[in-house]
């Protein structure tokens, strides 16, 4: 049987109307040729039963060690040519994103099914209201500190061939895997100039800043020279990197700061 196009993998636990609404987002899209993967870690709100009848979702119910084993449950059953991960409480930023993601894949790799390729943009942050820049150039020190939102990435499934998430980290799995298909994999990655998804945040990562930035140190070291690493925390901290966080993420100064940020990316 032909392959969809995509994979979307939602992972779930008792996440209320926020599990349908990420659906729907889903299911508005005018690009079709997709399957949408749920992996439910035994809710009990009934959230899941609350899914509407459509032929292209599937439902894995079970217990996980969380987030990132629950995806891996998921990739392992995934049949698309291309995987995207949508959180609940996230949606997807248009009804085109998908089509205009799939052109630019297409586009890329002449029609062929795609292979190691990494496809990303930018992403809605709703608790700043702000757009939030991806880097459209991903050298050493955009992937120090800041790869694209995991909600604005699109891998092509041999990306996690024999490989998933490492679960032995709790909130930069997402991250090393980045690394990971940089680094090891030698992913073609390009930027789409385009807002993928309406980022919920306030999620687990930044509940848990130490834990995250711990993780951070940890992934670092497993893929760049300890030389390096210390000229880039340098560099951040020289540029007030905790300064210009806290103005990225109130909503009365985050405007004034994506679009300077945007400026600086689209100038390289």
């Amino acid at each position: 049987m032909k392959r969809p196009f995509y994979s979307i993998i939602v992972v779930t636990r008792n996440a209320g109307e926020k599990l349908t609404e990420t659906i729907e987002s889903i299911r508005k899209q005018t690009f079709t040729d997709l399957e949408i993967i749920v992996k439910d870690a035994e809710s009990s709100d009934g959230s899941v039963e609350a899914l509407p009848q459509d032929p292209r979702i599937r439902l894995i119910r079970g217990r996980d060690g969380g987030i990132y084993d629950g995806m891996n449950i998921a990739v392992r059953s995934a049949g698309g040519q291309v995987f995207y991960f949508l959180n609940t409480g996230d949606y997807l930023f248009s009804e085109t994103v998908l089509a205009d993601a799939a052109d630019k894949i297409r586009s890329l790799t002449a029609g062929e099914e795609p292979s190691l390729l990494v496809l990303y943009g930018d992403v809605f942050e709703r608790r700043s209201g702000q757009t939030a820049a991806a880097n459209p150039v991903m050298d050493d020190f955009a992937l120090f500190r800041n790869v694209p939102c995991h909600q604005a990435c699109f891998y092509s499934r041999d990306l996690f061939d024999g490989r998933g998430f490492d679960t032995a980290l709790k909130v930069r799995a997402d991250y090393e895997h980045f690394l990971y298909c940089h680094y090891k994999r030698h992913a073609r990655m390009y930027y789409l100039p385009e807002t993928i998804a309406d980022y919920e945040g306030g999620g687990f990562s930044e509940e848990n800043r130490k834990l995250s930035a711990a993780e951070h140190r940890a992934v670092t070291q497993m893929y760049m020279p300890a030389g390096k690493v210390l000229k880039y925390r340098l560099a951040m901290a020289l540029t007030l990197q905790p300064v210009r966080e806290k103005i990225a993420s109130n909503p009365k100064t985050a405007g004034f700061y994506d679009r300077i940020k945007s400026r600086i990316y689209h100038r390289k």
